[in-house]
């Protein structure tokens, strides 16, 4: 039972883990950039969902709200952020990312306060009985749900759509796809729409989680989103979703077999580390 226990908690944090480093993925495998400030947006969204859920009382439209609006916000960061140094070296847009981040987190200091946000009334706070005891939180379910719909969603528009095929035909080759009629800046400003919107998901979900969102929310997510992309080799999806799913149950695991080792936040670079030796290209990248 403590196994499966264990596991559940791990799929369900790893669930977390995917969405937030899948719209990092989705960043660098379009424009190569190392979108650090992908953290800030999943901060935003906990924030907008702890306010207007406590406003409106109403956890669905909280999300469908943050999703919306740290989109927008995404939108905005590629065009006033990077667009502008998008024919300068990619460290160049790094460096203004990591700036993006840290000015985010003070901006949202004093807009929010030093202390946080909690929920008034926490939604989804029960328990449900599976079988002999073992039970899970609500709260643990929607994850596992969400992020199975959001990341089918996803799948399905890459694969199936006039968008989606657009979307990797700029990938592979811009000026090709240019070439043919396809519209870059548009395909941009969608990916990074649906990047920040999966990043505020998250932020919305974690705040459910720990009934808490404050500024420096971001941090410890934002390099575990960058160890998760470089180990399902960067740019890949699949390996992103693999990468993620597996960090989470390997943490799970850890903090009760290698804790008194390791803290649980250091596993992510000690196992970077371990499939790094071996696969110096990530779990599914390519050579």
């Amino acid at each position: 039972m403590l196994y499966l226990e264990l596991f559940i908690q791990g799929i369900v944090q790893g669930s977390i883990y995917g969405l937030i480093a899948l719209g990092l993925t989705l960043v660098y495998g379009l424009l190569r950039i190392l979108h650090v400030a992908h953290a800030a947006l999943f901060t935003l969204g906990g924030y907008i969902g702890v306010i207007v859920t406590n406003t409106t009382g109403s956890f669905s439209l909280a999300i469908v709200v943050a999703m919306v609006a740290v989109g927008l916000v995404g939108m905005a960061v590629y065009k006033l952020a990077y667009e502008p140094l998008l024919h300068r070296p990619p460290y160049i847009a790094l460096i203004a990312s990591i700036a993006l981040f840290i000015a985010s987190e003070e901006i949202f200091r004093i807009v929010f306060g030093p202390f946080g946000l909690s929920y008034i009334d926490p939604p989804l706070q029960g328990q449900i009985e599976l079988f002999a005891g073992f039970r899970l939180k609500y709260g643990e379910i929607l994850v596992m749900g969400i992020a199975i719909v959001m990341l089918s969603a996803l799948a399905w528009l890459s694969a199936k759509t006039r968008t989606g095929i657009a979307w990797r035909a700029t990938v592979t080759d811009p000026e090709m796809a240019a070439a043919f009629g396809i519209n870059i800046q548009n395909v941009r400003y969608l990916n990074f729409f649906i990047a920040s919107a999966l990043a505020a998901v998250a932020g919305v979900l974690v705040a459910l989680l720990n009934n808490l969102v404050e500024p420096t929310m971001g941090s410890v997510p934002s390099y575990k989103a960058l160890a998760i992309i470089v180990l399902g080799g960067l740019g890949s999806i699949r390996g992103t979703l693999v990468a993620s799913l597996a960090l989470g149950v390997i943490e799970a695991f850890g903090t009760i077999y290698v804790g008194h080792l390791l803290d649980r936040d250091a596993l992510a670079f000690a196992f970077l580390i371990l499939i790094l030796m071996v696969r110096p290209q990530g779990l599914l990248g390519a050579k």
